[in-house]
């Protein structure tokens, strides 16, 4: 099927496009760092308090005020719509759920908790953005009535006076160890393509100056290390360990 046929004129299938794309940044952020949280939990414990306070940080200023932005303009309109209107009850109870959940990693016991806590608030919100991406914002893109372009531009003016995000040091202690085994790795050959980037970078924002993160991509992953360099110029340098052909193994070192 084809994008235009999605929506009900090019712009909103242009809207419906740019909405999905920041959906999956914000997951993609998300599972790259909750996925260092898990790799400190099991490799260093003693870096796992300063990634949690980055998750959280993440979650304060990205994950909830972008479920405060839909509920305040994207989920009337869908409510009024008899066919929609379960649907979007159930996704503003998800935004409690996310809520509390976001809540509970912020004041989670030990290593263990604030793992479990993580994996929670990544698989809702995976599942959460399923349902918006699946069925919410179509339906909105479909509806003569409706602008989705103009629901996301509202959506974009309320939340211009957040703080950006801009990561934050959220990162692993510098323990100052030489053995790679004592760096995180983050694999993502297993993450879906449309994610990826955005779940390396997510990565890259809890990896402070002075460390690294060992990255395993199915490819050269050239495309992405330029894209590195463009959203952080001069700050990562690489060092390839591996060159195929299963995978590809790189150190990224935060200078």
């Amino acid at each position: 099927m084809s994008e235009l046929t999605l929506a009900s004129d090019p712009e909103d299938a242009t809207a419906l496009q740019a909405a999905e794309a920041h959906h999956a940044r914000l997951a993609g952020e998300l599972a790259g760092r909750v996925k260092m949280l898990l790799t400190a939990v099991d490799r260093d414990p003693s870096a796992v308090e300063n990634i949690h306070a980055g998750l959280v940080a993440f979650c304060d200023r990205s994950l909830l005020p972008h479920a405060a932005a839909e509920e305040a303009v994207l989920y009337p309109a869908a409510h009024g719509m008899p066919e929609a209107r379960l649907l979007i009850e159930s996704l503003i109870g998800e935004h409690r759920c996310l809520t509390a959940l976001v809540e509970a990693l912020r004041d989670a016991a030990g290593p263990a908790g604030a793992a479990a806590d993580a994996r929670a608030v990544q698989v809702l919100f995976q599942e959460h953005v399923a349902k918006e991406n699946g069925l919410v914002l179509p339906l909105l893109a479909m509806t003569p009535e409706v602008s989705l372009a103009a629901l996301l531009a509202d959506m974009h003016h309320r939340l211009a006076d957040d703080p950006p995000n801009t990561g934050g040091c959220g990162g692993v202690c510098a323990c100052g160890g030489e053995e790679e085994t004592d760096e995180p790795e983050l694999d993502v050959r297993d993450v879906p393509h449309a994610l990826r980037h955005a779940t390396v970078f997510g990565a890259l924002d809890a990896v402070p100056e002075g460390t690294a993160m060992v990255l395993v991509a199915p490819h050269d992953p050239l495309p992405l290390l330029a894209q590195i360099e463009q959203r952080s110029p001069g700050v990562f340098s690489v060092e390839y360990l591996e060159r195929g052909p299963e995978a590809w193994r790189l150190r990224l070192s935060h200078d």
